[in-house]
This record gives C-alpha cells, structure tokens and sequence, in this order.
C-alpha cells in the first residue's frame, strides 16, 4: 500500500478573523455516495472542476485515513450528484497560508451558515505546527465534524 495514498489532517474550530490572509477562494459543493464509518465515497465540485473521492475509515485518533482521488468530468459530477444520498455541503474554501503551512478553512452556506471549520495536512501525526491566533478548538477526530456526517445531518448540535 503506497504511503502517498494516507490523508494525515488536523481540524479546528475558528474563532477569529482569518479574511485578511487569504490568498484564494473557492466554491465547494459535494454529496456522498456512500457514508459509513469504514468509508466514504464523495463526489465534489470544486470551482469548474469535479473529483470522485474514496475514503477508509480514520485511525485511532482520527488524524489518518487512506484516500483516493480522481478528477472526473464536471457532467458526470452533475449527474453524480443527483444518485448521492440526502443532504449535501455547500462551503466556501479560504486558503490561508501560515509560517510554513497552508490552512484550508471552510465557511460553510446553507443549512450549516456560520459553521467554520479550518483543516491543515501535515506530512505525519508528529509534525508540529504553528497555530494562528485565529484558530479555536481542536476538533480532531470528532465525527460530528467530518463533512460525510454534515452532509447527513443537517441540523448541527
């Protein structure tokens, strides 16, 4: 199994102004095809371009999982979409670089409005990062936060 196909990734809660650092935008939506806690398979719009996406289950502490992707074309996405299970995310993706990484922070529209979730790849679980001061709670591994339970629950605790 080729270690270039392991996700590691962090997730927090914001709770300040990152608006001033972002260097691009993006506008997301996505559906899943399949959503189970042993894997997920997802398809995503993002901008003009489409992906199918297959995850595996996350590791113990919720920081690692296999993961697949591949750019399907946006057609397909579209129809795609309508063969997904109920409930969809819709977000707008703000990457902010900070020191030596990039943080991915998502503001989610629809029935998620005010919802802001930052994710930060790392290249392994023991890499130290510097946190801006914007960034809020650690939520790593809380299932209420990945997109696959969003997407299926539409009114957030």
């Amino acid at each position: 199994m080729g270690g270039n196909n392991i996700e590691i990734e962090r997730k927090f809660l914001v709770k300040g102004d990152f608006y001033p650092q972002v260097v691009k935008k993006e506008r997301i939506v996505q559906a899943y095809l399949v959503s189970t806690l042993e894997r997920t398979v997802r398809i995503r719009i993002k901008g003009e371009n489409a992906f199918l996406t297959i995850k595996g289950a996350a590791n113990e502490n919720g920081f690692s999982r296999l993961e697949f992707e591949y750019p399907i074309p946006l057609a397909d996405a579209q129809v795609m979409l309508e063969l997904a299970q109920p409930g969809f995310i819709e977000k707008e993706r703000n990457y902010v670089p900070f020191k030596n990484h990039l943080f991915e922070v998502d503001v989610f529209h629809g029935v998620h409005e005010g919802l802001i979730i930052a994710e930060l790849e790392l290249e392994s679980e023991q890499e130290e990062f510097d946190k801006p001061d914007w960034l809020g709670e650690e939520v790593t591994g809380d299932e209420r936060y990945y997109n696959a339970y969003l997407a299926s629950h539409p009114v957030f605790p």
